[in-house]
């Protein structure tokens, strides 16, 4: 099994690999920072649909905006709009 993500330009291929003992995603989290606000906004609520927000979408110090959820699967998100 695999998935493909066209974010832009690019391509982001990702695999299940082994999946016979259930999955942990510890440690880690992804960081999707994208060109403007409504992209960043669907991109979030899209992976923040069926999981949990810890951080919701706003300005930072650091960014214009940012925010933080962890999707349905269990995956940590970091997304935001690139300076």
């Amino acid at each position: 099994m695999h998935a493909s993500l066209q974010v832009g330009a690019m391509e982001l291929m990702l695999s299940d690999g082994d999946s016979a003992d259930p999955a942990s995603f510890n440690g880690f989290r992804l960081s999707l920072m994208l060109e403007d606000e409504d992209a960043a906004r669907r991109a979030f609520d899209k992976l923040a649909a069926g999981g949990s927000v810890e951080m919701p979408l706003g300005p930072t110090f650091w960014a214009p905006l940012f925010g933080m959820l962890t999707d349905r699967f269990g995956i940590g998100w970091m997304v935001g709009i690139a300076l």
